[in-house]
């Protein structure tokens, strides 16, 4: 059975996404980082180098959760519609918005689908215009920082007709320009305008006609007015049929061929008037008139092979829908991690994944998360220490074999963030003379932690402190005999949506990583 998802899916499933954010029952986004512990072929899989290729599968899921080190809420403000970005250059051919590119009518490029054609480009000014005519498929001579028109209706430029659709802001620039796409959006004064310009009123019927396409033929008369310029031309009129109203074309002969669409009022055929509500139209060369008002009916002559093409406008028409028209069906996510983020984010250690949680509740409840940000390691504050632990290394506790590995030792505070990863010596027990070999068990009590390289111990402390940290955070430390900190947020919890492994990124004090991700539907 022949089928396909169409383009209008994609984009409503974009949509959908995008909304989910900012509604009434919005869900909870959670960016969050992982991974501090190196990939090897013997646990994870891969190398730092190399790192292996993300895996959907439950056992994944569930240990993606053990890695991770902290998470940030993605706000509403930090999602956008995107677009493939098409950047301006002068002396480009671009493609030109067709309603009807196949396999069987590509594009100037190439292209058999219109959202896969450069129909459209933004400039060093970061205003983004569609392509209406492309000039026959010639290259657009608009000068080097190319067109600067906000105007609501179409215009000629570079031997082009373009259609202003927007200006991004130095905050959207910032945020979700990257060297592969950039944010997609509608204006709402072009939107209102285009309204307008449509003569149409909700629920709208179709749209204008803006644009023909011409093949020239041969052999038609130009017996009907003058080439301006004083020679004999052709000049005629003829009504764009179809579902729609008072359209009209102004078709050129000059040469026995039908001049191409264009500028040029004496030169050029052209839209004389674009009517509305088209979804369909044809321009038939036997149905042609002398003059605009289209009450003279004559002959354009035995000309063979001419052909007036109606190009089929968006619904409404250019510019009122900036995401549907120019295929936005891919949303971008930007989340910058800023230092700690109140000590949230340890800055001691490195991260090889990134991911996406939806709706994690708090720790030991199912509350949803709504916090800002989160701190997913485990923590255990000492009473006393010695030696400095360090990062990755492989900690045990007396007496019950509790085996993890170091993220971070904050020295100031006398506190160790730890992981316990579903890998042996990793987290889970491998010493064979212990009844709990290969068994997870958690870190408790009071014995002592030792570090395996370091040789570093800390005793965890036998109270349930509140320790105020360095840059304005706390931690209540409750579990495990009271010295203890579980993660801020409920292991496990939520949907699990993106994974991406990479290559190690390091942390520190001074730096921000602004982190952009990309889903196409």
């Amino acid at each position: 059975m022949a089928a396909i998802i169409t383009e209008k899916f994609r984009q409503h499933n974009a949509e959908q996404f995008l909304e989910s954010f900012s509604e009434t029952a919005a869900s909870n986004y959670y960016l969050f980082i992982g991974k501090a512990t190196p990939f090897t072929t013997a646990t994870s899989g891969g190398s730092d180098t190399t790192p292996p290729a993300p895996q959907d599968t439950v056992t994944v899921e569930n240990y993606k959760w053990d890695s991770m080190l902290a998470a940030k809420r993605i706000g509403s403000t930090d999602v956008s519609y995107v677009v493939p970005r098409r950047n301006y250059v002068n002396g480009t051919v671009y493609d030109m918005y067709e309603h009807d590119i196949t396999t069987t009518n590509p594009s100037s490029s190439g292209a058999i689908n219109l959202y896969d054609s450069k129909f459209f480009f933004m400039t060093s000014e970061y205003k983004v215009y569609k392509v209406l005519d492309n000039n026959n498929g010639a290259a657009i001579a608009a000068g080097a920082n190319g067109p600067t028109s906000t105007s609501s209706t179409p215009f000629f430029e570079g031997g082009y007709y373009l259609q202003y659709m927007y200006t991004l802001t130095t905050s959207e620039v910032q945020k979700f320009v990257t060297t592969d796409f950039m944010p997609v959006k509608t204006d709402t004064t072009v939107s209102a305008d285009t309204v307008t310009a449509s003569g149409d009123t909700a629920p709208y019927s179709g749209a204008p006609i803006k644009v023909v396409r011409v093949t020239a033929g041969s052999g038609y008369s130009n017996t009907n007015g003058t080439d301006g310029a004083g020679g004999p031309g052709g000049i005629y009129y003829s009504p764009i049929r179809g579902d729609g109203t008072g359209g009209k074309v102004k078709i050129v002969v000059q040469g026995g061929e039908i001049r191409a669409f264009g500028s040029n009022a004496t030169t050029n055929t052209q839209i004389e008037a674009a009517g509305q509500g088209y979804t369909y139209g044809v321009v038939n060369l036997a149905d042609v008139y002398s003059d605009a008002g289209l009450t003279t009916q004559v002959s354009i002559g035995g000309g063979t092979n001419g052909v007036i093409s109606p190009v089929i406008s968006p619904k409404v028409g250019h510019g009122f829908n900036g995401q549907e028209e120019l295929g936005g069906h891919f949303v971008m996510m930007n989340t910058k991690l800023e230092q700690t983020e109140t000590d949230d984010f340890a800055i001691g250690n490195d991260f090889r994944e990134v991911g996406i949680l939806v709706d994690p509740t708090n720790a030991g409840t199912t509350t949803a998360a709504t916090s800002t940000q989160a701190r997913l390691t485990y923590a255990v504050k000492f009473s006393s220490s010695t030696g400095t632990f360090e990062p990755d290394e492989k900690i045990t506790q007396a007496t019950n074999n509790a085996t993890g590995r170091v993220v971070e030792f904050d020295a100031a505070n006398n506190i160790l963030y730890y992981q316990q990863e579903q890998f042996l010596n990793y987290g889970i027990n491998s010493n064979s003379a212990s009844s709990t070999y290969q068994q997870y068990v958690a870190f408790t009590g009071t014995n002592t932690i030792t570090g395996g390289t370091s040789g570093a111990t800390g005793t965890p402390a036998n109270t349930s402190p509140t320790e105020t940290l360095s840059n304005g955070g706390s931690i209540a430390f409750t579990s495990g005999g009271g010295g203890f900190a579980l993660p801020e947020l409920e292991p496990d919890s939520g949907k699990l949506i993106y994974v991406e492994n990479r290559r190690p990124i390091s942390r520190a004090s001074d730096q921000t990583e602004d982190i952009k991700i990309v889903v196409e539907f």
